[in-house]
């Protein structure tokens, strides 16, 4: 009898097992949505405020102990306190599905940002209370108006000292002004609170005790994406990769459904056309991903199944296929050359030094990083990576010798371009908050640069500075800049137009190199008899070669040193001669400093564990 009823259970289960799914399905369909970006300047706070929204809509099981920055999971992101790669969240709130983008605030990420807004509906616009409208807030803030997005305005930080709330709304309100945005754009919510402390209201002046009042203008202010009927059209926005699965596309649903086991029309750049078949989705719930059955119009989905895709090609019906229109992003800024490591110390700390390998890598970043370009050289060893800036090549430089990449880049250098018969290069809206006694210094050091003062103002305590610039006068500004105001300038710059070119005797004139003589160990002994002649990047005991840089000289020509030299041993002893040694200490650069410290005729060596300059070999000195 058991036996019976066992057997009548299982069928009864296996009979509504597709009911239960279909319901799933239709809950998951009939939800409404909302698509929202966090778009902001550097560091005013996006993914503090991501996190809140997590807590506050209980994503994680409330017994496990969740840390800070919970989207930056990349090693680089954590330990510079910025986003680099946009992700997306999803959270349910009060039954609406709220997907939330979190993109990069550095003007270097731009691509991240001009990619991922297609799949938006509206954007949070964070601002800090203290600084207000910065660079890079007008650059995302006037992507987003030009897509028709609906803003929502978030000052951010109200907890800080000598903040303006107020002001800065006004200031958002000119600026969005100025951007031309629409009189519904005009029209904005604006939120004041502390993501630091969790709490957001209408009035500064009266915290509240949690965020659900951000969460509620969501979703009163978001529209909910229209359900477009018709055949199926979704963009591809990013990707993903798994060791199981492959690679992995993700974007938003723009028309009708894409269903599992179903064939399209992948359309892909230049009007090239190929069949598909979708093999899984997944939809996006917490901080994970949920596979369906279907993805309604609207929604952002991951597809499994796709083969040889790019970001920006479109997923279309098989028999009617219509492209959308491709992702634009602004063309890159700066060039560097990338080649083999090739000097008398390679091969001896990298696991991956071949051409083969350089060329691979390099290849698959495009893949993903919009705003990276990539092409050959007339040798097979060297390759010439286009990008948004220092920051943006630096951050690829910094991942490569992470996973174990050793090789060479040359000098950055800026793009030129032709523009109706006149000579034109990048020019970048420079900011610089400055102590008062010390804002000569600062305005000094950028007017030498050709930069051209537009804007001074009181902010707080301090002189807010703003100056169109030529790109390549940044090429080493930061690291001079901070010299001369004992540390407390705060720079920030953004890519404004191509304009004319402003000369050739732009950049100051650089002090020479010490070159190494000789190979072999560095010594106290040679090290400080030679300190007169310049600043040394090496200390006693280092391993040197012979065309190695190992110094910054004091004289505008480059000079050979023998720092291998060591001291004659004699049987006599004299209290003159045997002084103990005064070594200053070493010059100790970050990978972005030592990028600006190449000279025409060097290449900065990279290995996972060290940076090293040296002479292109073969090249006149100069």
């Amino acid at each position: 009898m058991s036996f019976f009823y066992t057997n009548l259970f299982s069928g009864f289960i296996t009979l509504i097992q597709p009911t239960i799914l279909l319901l799933q399905v239709l809950n998951i369909l009939m939800q409404p949505i909302r698509n929202i970006a966090i778009i902001a300047h550097v560091d005013h706070g996006k993914t503090t405020l991501v996190d809140r929204i997590i807590q506050e809509c209980k994503v994680f099981d409330e017994r496990k102990e969740v840390g800070e920055l919970i989207l930056d999971s990349n090693d680089l992101e954590r330990e510079r306190g910025i986003t680099i790669i946009s992700k997306n969240v999803s959270v349910n709130y009060k039954g609406v599905k709220i997907n939330i983008i979190d993109t990069p605030g550095h003007a270097d990420f731009g691509g991240e940002v001009e990619r991922v807004l297609k799949m938006a509906d509206g954007v949070l616009l964070l601002v800090d209370a203290f600084e207000g409208p910065m660079p890079q807030t007008r650059f995302v803030l006037g992507k987003a108006i030009n897509l028709g997005l609906k803003p929502i305005v978030v000052v951010n930080k109200v907890d800080k000292e000598n903040c303006r709330p107020d002001e800065v709304q006004q200031d958002i309100f000119e600026l969005m002004f100025n951007l031309d945005a629409s009189d519904e754009q005009l029209d904005f919510e604006t939120v004041f609170g502390s993501s630091k402390y969790g709490w957001m209201s209408k009035d500064w002046k009266k915290p509240a005790s949690d965020i659900t009042f951000l969460l509620d203008t969501i979703i009163e202010q978001i529209p909910a994406p229209l359900y477009i009927e018709g055949t199926a059209q979704m963009q591809v926005a990013s990707l993903d990769y798994s060791s199981y699965v492959g690679r992995i596309a993700i974007g938003r649903v723009f028309r009708g459904e894409i269903v599992t086991g179903n064939d399209y029309t992948l359309c892909k750049k230049d009007g090239e056309v190929r069949k598909v078949r979708v093999k899984e989705l997944f939809v996006f719930e917490g901080l994970g991903r949920v596979k369906t059955t279907s993805v309604r119009c609207g929604d952002l989905c991951a597809v499994i199944g796709l083969e040889d895709f790019e970001i920006g090609d479109t997923i279309a019906d098989l028999l009617s296929p219509e492209a959308l229109k491709r992702i634009e992003v602004d063309e890159p800024t700066m060039s560097m050359i990338f080649t083999i490591n090739n000097s008398p110390l390679f091969g001896k700390e990298g696991k991956f030094v071949t051409s083969r390998h350089l060329r691979t890598r390099l290849y698959r970043e495009t893949e993903k990083n919009l705003a990276l370009k990539v092409e050959e050289t007339g040798s097979e060893d060297a390759f010439s990576v286009y990008g948004r800036g220092i920051l943006h090549l630096s951050i690829l430089i910094e991942t490569m010798r992470r996973e174990g990449y050793e090789f060479q880049v040359g000098k950055p250098r800026v793009l030129f371009k032709e523009i109706n018969g006149v000579k034109s290069e990048p020019y970048e809206t420079l900011s610089i908050d400055v102590p008062s006694e010390q804002s000569g210094k600062a305005i000094e050091l950028v007017t030498m640069r050709k930069g051209e003062m537009t804007v001074i103002e009181p902010k707080g305590d301090l002189i807010h500075l703003e100056f169109d610039i030529p790109a390549r006068g940044l090429i080493g500004l930061r690291n001079n800049m901070l010299t001369a105001t004992s540390g407390e300038a705060v720079m920030h710059h953004r890519f404004r137009s191509y304009d004319k070119y402003k000369g050739d005797d732009l950049m100051p004139v650089q002090n020479g190199s010490l070159i190494s003589l000789e190979q072999g160990m560095a010594t106290g002994y040679a090290i400080d008899r030679l300190q007169d002649r310049g600043r040394f990047y090496i200390d006693p005991g280092e391993y040197v070669y012979k065309g190695q840089v190992i110094g910054e000289g004091t004289r505008p020509k480059d000079i050979e040193v023998n720092v291998v030299k060591g001291k004659k041993l004699t049987n006599m002893r004299a209290s003159g001669s045997d002084e103990s040694y005064k070594i200053a200490p070493k010059l100790r650069y970050s990978l972005e400093e030592s990028m600006e410290q190449i000279k025409d005729d060097e290449y900065l060596e990279v290995t996972p564990l060290n940076l090293r300059i040296r002479k292109i070999p073969g090249q006149p000195r100069i």
